[in-house]
């Protein structure tokens, strides 16, 4: 999962990123048909939702868990701080 943004004030400008790797266990294609049938993975980027039933299928991740259910809270306020707001 890779998440960038970018941070202006009229003196600074800042563009940062955050990657978490995602790993999932081998899914036989039974389970794969039974989360589709759950309808959550059609509202969500990646097609599934590590907060939902699609945790069940994760490995290990590696990095932010915030960049996996939406948005890196951490880098992105450490960045922001540089900006002295």
């Amino acid at each position: 999962v890779i998440t960038a943004f970018c941070l202006r004030s009229r003196k600074q400008e800042i563009i940062d990123h955050e990657i978490t790797d995602v790993t999932f266990y081998s899914l036989t294609e039974r389970e794969i048909d039974a989360y589709l049938s759950t309808g959550e993975p059609y509202d969500k980027a990646g097609g599934y939702g590590i907060q939902g039933w699609g945790g069940i299928f994760i490995e290990k991740v590696q990095g932010c868990y915030f960049n996996v259910v939406g948005f890196p809270l951490g880098r992105f306020y450490q960045r922001l701080k540089e900006l002295n707001i």
